[in-house]
């Protein structure tokens, strides 16, 4: 159950100091939690694998869960090996062939900046003081270390992780006066770097704006002897939804029907695609 607390300007700043709260209010999510992608993906593999091990009953019914790094220039390269095929591809799913201009993603760009916290400090983040929420979110790694997000570009097809000096600058300029309207401390970080993304943002429905899932095969058009599934617009929520979407989608794939998924999820396949 999700746990809410309701603060006004002195409980707020009990739990972060220097915090600026405007409206007097503020929402405190004790269960709250700032995850670091990478490692919880590794930590998600590694569960993945352990659970294979363990739900082998003997060696001749032996399951296995394994990480296959290829580069494919199409789909159709996968379908003489394997039954079924997700793809999870975010951002760049449209960049397969038989993909392209058949998905109503909206693609998003957006730039991070990170901060650490200058050694000679004798004032260290609190550790256990959460993470901000606001116009812009600042995401503590620590005590030293946070990360301050995000810039939107829409329409980007800019997929590359780096950034240059100017987009750093305009980030900068757009990030910070955000972040120090709620955290003034923020001024005596020093900068480090920025890094951007692409967010695969899902079309607004009435529904609001949800995943999509399902089956692919009458989206690609072409015969195969491989099952073709899309798990994909997960935006700026991929935390959120990821394990119901995979959930949904498994079941879906395991008995080769695609019904398994509410048609909230698939009801994209009647929408246009973005160009």
């Amino acid at each position: 159950m999700l746990s809410l607390q309701v603060l006004d300007s002195d409980a707020a700043q009990r739990l972060i100091p220097g915090l600026r709260v405007p409206l007097n209010l503020a929402i405190y999510m004790p269960l709250a939690l700032n995850i670091n992608p990478k490692k919880y993906l590794q930590a998600l593999f590694l569960a993945c694998q352990n659970m294979a091990k363990e739900t082998s009953v003997s060696p001749s019914e032996l399951k296995e869960f394994s990480l296959y790094n290829k580069h494919i220039d199409n789909l159709q390269q996968l379908s003489g090996d394997y039954d079924a095929v997700i793809i999870c591809l975010g951002g760049k799913a449209s960049s397969l062939p038989e993909l392209t201009n058949k998905l109503p993603l909206r693609t998003c760009r957006g730039v991070i900046a990170e901060f650490k916290l200058p050694s000679d400090t004798a004032e260290k983040y609190g550790s256990q003081s959460p993470s901000i929420l606001s116009d812009a979110w600042l995401a503590f790694q620590g005590p030293c270390t946070v990360s301050v997000g995000s810039t939107w570009q829409w329409k980007s097809d800019n997929h590359d992780p780096s950034v240059s000096d100017e987009e750093a600058r305009t980030a900068m300029e757009e990030l910070l006066p955000k972040a120090s309207a709620v955290y003034p401390g923020i001024s005596k970080w020093d900068y480090v770097r920025a890094r951007a993304g692409i967010r695969a943002m899902p079309p607004l429905t009435a529904n609001g704006s949800l995943p999509l899932l399902g089956c692919l095969n009458d989206v690609i058009g072409e015969r195969s002897n491989c099952a073709f599934w899309l798990v994909g617009g997960l935006g700026a929520r991929g935390l959120l939804y990821h394990g119901l979407a995979g959930k949904l989608t498994a079941k879906a794939v395991i008995s080769s029907d695609e019904n398994m998924i509410p048609s909230e999820f698939t009801c994209w396949k009647a929408i246009k695609a973005s160009r």
